[in-house]
Parts: structure tokens; C-alpha cells; sequence
């Protein structure tokens, strides 16, 4: 086992509508994920026995909550692989901000530890024990853009998705999605959108004017981005994104906005760079 670094990328929410509800009360969700070239890194070392250990990260996850040590917990537990590992992990997303990053920190732990430990499962296995973690790691495992159902876990690859470069602006404010959820305002409702009707421009985030409403910070980033490009929140947010043709038009945006706002520009990407990481080990 080495220390070369393994890519933990953030996903975008292209658009996000909820059609229904299941009879455990889960909502049924339409939604496309597509990867930009930003995100978290981590490198794996071994340690004796069946240590897992989480060095780095985000201080207040505790250790144990910690996805990336889950995920290692877990695919311990499901091929009884005797190794233990130390996953080093470079945190650059912003916890809560609809970017995906601790799911796609175990995504990578899962991928990379399989790979490492010569554990023999499948895409398809990997992607099973994701869901167990969270309803979008297996996007995160399979590796491509991606139509999403039911709770997020019926992918549909779309790998001809324009690759524009987007400028993503991450408020400092902590949104609770339960309590998003839990809005009398949230539209449940929407009817089913076709990918057709998507690529033509179609559909929206539900969660935006619920987030707006209730959130100062990011309903003022949506305007700024707005005056440049459509402006949208992913997930449930807090962070949103515009697209803009080329990597200069998108710098030049994030260099003009308020200073005290945090952000970056990325390309999108319809390929994981975890899939062309895993092909060199």
C-alpha cells in the first residue's frame, strides 16, 4: 500500500425534483449528478491488524462517524479482509454544502480498498455497500454522470453531458435538510421528467425557493451568480452554481464577487477522475 493520492471529486445536482413518496416515507427524487475536477484527496497506509484510522479530515466529525472510516469499517465486514489502513484525508468541501464530498470520500475509500486490498468486488457489489452509507455513493462508485431515481440509486449513465466550467459559491451558513424536508412550502409533487424534456432545459431545484425563503446568504450568492449565468443550488445546498463557456469568463465571475465569499471554479466532468485513478493501480 502507498501514499498516492486518490480523488474524492464533488457532484453537482443539475437539477433536483421530489414525484413521490414511498410507504416507509422516503421521498422519490429525479435528479442528475454530473463530477467537476475539485474535491477531496486521500492517501491510504497500512496499519497492523484491523486498525481503521482516520488522520486529517474534518474536526468535528468524530472519527467514528466519519464516512471514509465507515465505509473501510464496512468493507472489512463484507469480505473479511484482515488488513487495516490510516486514510489520510485532505478535506477541501464544505460539509453540508450539496457537494457530495463525504459521500464521495467513501465512494473512493471503497473503490481505493478494494483495489488495495485485493478484495475482488465488483462495481456492482461496491455500489450495494455504498447505498448503505447514503443513498448518493454509489454515483460516486460507478463513476458517471449520471440520471438518478427513486431515492438516488437507479442510475441511467449520461456521458454526452456538456462539460462546461462552473463557478461554485459555498455560503458559511449550516442548512438543516430535515427541516427543508419538513417544509410546508416543499413542492412533493412534481411530475416526471423525462431526460428528453431535461436536456431541452426542463426542470429545476425544488429546494430553492424553500432555501431562499429561509436563507439570506444563499438566496444573495443566487442573485449574484444570476446577473452572469443561471444560477442554481445543489442538493439541498447551501452551495450554488452557474455554468459559463470557458474557464476565463468563469475566473473572471469568481474574482468580482464580495470578497468575504468563498467559492472556486471547476470543469465538469462526465467521467469520475476516481475511474482513471483506479485504472493506474
Amino acid at each position: 500500500m502507498t501514499d498516492a493520492v486518490w480523488p474524492a471529486p464533488a457532484k453537482l445536482n443539475l437539477f433536483l425534483h421530489i414525484v413521490g413518496r414511498r410507504a416507509d416515507g422516503y421521498h422519490l427524487l429525479q435528479t442528475v449528478f454530473q463530477f467537476v475536477d475539485h474535491g477531496d484527496s486521500l492517501r491510504f497506509t497500512s496499519r497492523p491488524g484491523r486498525v481503521i484510522q482516520r488522520i486529517g479530515g474534518a474536526s468535528q466529525v468524530p472519527e467514528a462517524e466519519d464516512l471514509c472510516v465507515r465505509a473501510a469499517r464496512l468493507l472489512q465486514r463484507a469480505t473479511g479482509a484482515r488488513e487495516g489502513v490510516a486514510i489520510h484525508l485532505d478535506k477541501r468541501l464544505p460539509l453540508g454544502g450539496g457537494l457530495g464530498g463525504g459521500s464521495s470520500d467513501a465512494a473512493t475509500t471503497l473503490v481505493a480498498l478494494n483495489a488495495l486490498w485485493n478484495t475482488g468486488l465488483s462495481e456492482d457489489d461496491l455500489a450495494g455497500l455504498g447505498l448503505e452509507l447514503g443513498a448518493d455513493v454509489p454515483v460516486f462508485v460507478r463513476g458517471r454522470a449520471a440520471w438518478a431515481e427513486g431515492v438516488g440509486e437507479h442510475l441511467r449513465v449520461l456521458d454526452a453531458l456538456p462539460e462546461p466550467w462552473y463557478v461554485v459559491v459555498c455560503p458559511q451558513v449550516h442548512i438543516s435538510t430535515a427541516e427543508l424536508f419538513a417544509d410546508a412550502k416543499l413542492t412533493r409533487n412534481c411530475p416526471p421528467l423525462t431526460i428528453r424534456a431535461f436536456l431541452r432545459g426542463e426542470g429545476g431545484n425544488v429546494f430553492a425557493p424553500v432555501v431562499r425563503e429561509r436563507y439570506q446568504e444563499v438566496n444573495d450568492a443566487l442573485d449574484y451568480l444570476g446577473q452572469f449565468s443561471e444560477a442554481r443550488l445543489t442538493g439541498t445546498g447551501a452551495c450554488v452554481f452557474a455554468a459559463f463557456p470557458n474557464g476565463e469568463e468563469a475566473r473572471r465571475v469568481l474574482a468580482s464577487m464580495p470578497q468575504t465569499w468563498i467559492g472556486f471554479v471547476a470543469r465538469g466532468l462526465n467521467r469520475s477522475p476516481l475511474l482513471d485513478r483506479l485504472q493506474q493501480n
